[in-house]
């Protein structure tokens, strides 16, 4: 029935909209899996989502992360992937072993594989430009000055993507005279390669990619920055391997993932990147740099121009210093080092196949299984489960926490020390095979809330009155500080994909610890 399809997409919890049918939470009341495509995004997922698992922390809302990964085989430059060894196909960049024989290329060979690839984005970007000017009623006799746009030997910044607002794409636009003098610094000068397209529908992206064209149309500056229109697949596999450095300056946490600065990475470029998708779960220090953020200022304008002053700060005093200081030999040996770090160590983790394997043995297999399961003997383990589950639900609101209890604490806990902590709980007519509980343990901050929590099974010990029963666990004091432990119960049953599936918990009525 139509009714009970919209109530799959009900926002039927605590601020939720009646009025409103969400597809993600209808994908995620029929989906026995679910996550988020990097590490920040499954965290963000738990928080937007936690309404469906009222009582729950976020941090326990059953949504994963599977950080996404790009196609190697497309995205490498040739010259990249025959460092590798000439001749030897794809198959090594799609392993560790091939990324660390890239990586050892000498200082002389890697830069010069890489000043190369700037020749050939150069070449490109004169050539789509000279198009654009030609298609905008432009006469060829005014276009000289296109045979200077960029240079090959100049710090060399790409950007390309889709243009929602959230993806900023004239940060660097605001403040126009620091970004200029940026362009036209006499001793550490950078240039720009911007790619963009717009929805057809989308306003309020043209109005953007219009500024930006205006400034790059600038007679100063249009020699050190470039916006190329309609970017597409070819244009991208020139853009990403010429690139000294990927930026990429979206509003935190909005983006998901984001890809485009892994297919540079493949190509050797470093990354200068707001800590969001992908970025915030790799970024190490030493491939590439963080732009700073306003975490928490509400005022969009004052955002943005606090961000855009650390970017500029960042591209001034750490990424145009370090790409200019050359040695005798004129080569950025530290900026080398860098790449060479990036490829090693980023080369094997952005891959799609580490993506797909991920998928397959995390995800796939173990819903593949559980599939098979229930199908199986005309789904009599389907029935089972969906039996299992009224009942559950009948018995819940009976079952308690009653008392929970350590031995072992005292007033001075030494590091190491065992602590055996006890649980007595009521579970009505439900039994020890319906349930598991478990202790929730770690640090605590000074408002006694888990910093990080751990969770283990505690072990039936003995049975009480009808209903009653007691459980236990040694737990050893493994970190130093504060430290608080609870007891909790949740559903168990195998054809469950996880504890918090149903969204059912019980915990004591007041948290304890020590």
């Amino acid at each position: 029935p139509v009714e009970r399809i919209l109530e799959l997409g009900a926002e039927s919890f605590a601020d939720g909209d009646p009025n409103v049918f969400n597809m993600a939470l209808q994908g995620l009341r029929l989906a026995q899996r679910a996550n988020g495509v990097s590490l920040l995004h499954g965290e963000v997922s738990r928080g937007m989502f936690a309404g469906l698992w009222p009582g729950f922390d976020p941090a326990d809302v059953p949504i994963t992360s599977i950080t996404n990964g790009v196609h190697a085989p497309t995205w490498v430059a040739r010259e990249i992937r025959d460092l590798a060894g000439t001749g030897s196909g794809i198959e090594p960049i799609n392993g560790a072993e091939g990324w660390e024989t890239i990586a050892n290329t000498s200082d002389e060979h890697l830069w010069s594989v890489k000043r190369q690839l700037r020749e050939q984005l150069i070449a490109m970007t004169r050539g789509r430009l000279r198009d654009s000017w030609l298609a905008r009623g432009a006469a060829v006799a005014e276009l000289g000055w296109i045979d200077s746009v960029l240079d090959p030997d100049i710090l060399t910044i790409g950007f390309a993507r889709r243009v929602p607002s959230y993806k900023r794409l004239t940060l660097m636009l605001r403040d126009k005279d620091r970004l200029r003098a940026l362009l036209l610094d006499p001793e550490r000068p950078i240039q720009l390669v911007v790619a963009g397209k717009s929805h057809p529908a989308d306003d309020g992206g043209k109005r953007l990619i219009q500024e930006l064209v205006e400034f790059a149309d600038s007679a100063d500056v249009r020699h050190r920055i470039v916006f190329l229109p309609n970017y597409d697949m070819t244009m991208a596999t020139l853009l990403y391997p010429g690139c000294d450095v990927w930026l990429n300056n979206p509003i935190r946490p909005l983006e998901a993932s984001g890809t485009s600065g892994m297919k540079a990475a493949l190509n050797g470029a470093l990354n200068l990147s707001i800590l969001d998708g992908w970025w915030d779960e790799w970024f190490d220090g030493e491939n590439g740099w963080a732009i700073p953020t306003a975490d928490g200022v509400e005022d969009h304008d004052r955002r943005d121009d606090i961000e855009a002053d650390a970017l500029y700060g960042l591209i001034e005093k750490a990424v145009a210093a370090t790409f200019y200081d050359v040695d005798e030999s004129r080569l950025p040996r530290r900026w080398i080092g860098m790449v060479r770090h990036t490829l090693r160590t980023l080369g094997p983790k952005v891959l799609s196949t580490r993506m797909v394997r991920e998928y397959v043995l995390r995800l796939y297999l173990p819903a593949g299984s559980s599939s098979r399961e229930m199908e199986a003997s005309g789904f009599a383990l389907a029935r089972e489960v969906c039996a299992w589950k009224q009942r559950e639900r009948s018995q819940w609101p009976l079952l308690r926490v009653d008392h929970v209890e350590a031995d072992g604490v005292g007033d001075s806990v030494s590091l190491g020390t065992p602590i055996t902590v006890r649980a007595f709980v009521s579970l009505g007519e439900l039994t020890p095979d319906d349930v598991l509980v478990q202790a929730v343990y770690g640090r605590v901050d000074a408002d006694d809330r888990f910093i990080a929590p751990r969770h283990a099974a505690m072990q039936q010990a003995e049975s009480f009155e009808p209903g009653g029963w007691e459980y236990r666990l040694t737990l050893p004091l493994e970190q130093n500080g504060p430290f608080g432990y609870t007891v909790r119960i949740l559903p168990h049953h195998a054809g469950l994909a996880a504890p918090e599936e149903m969204g059912l918990q019980v915990l004591p009525t007041v948290t304890v610890g020590a």
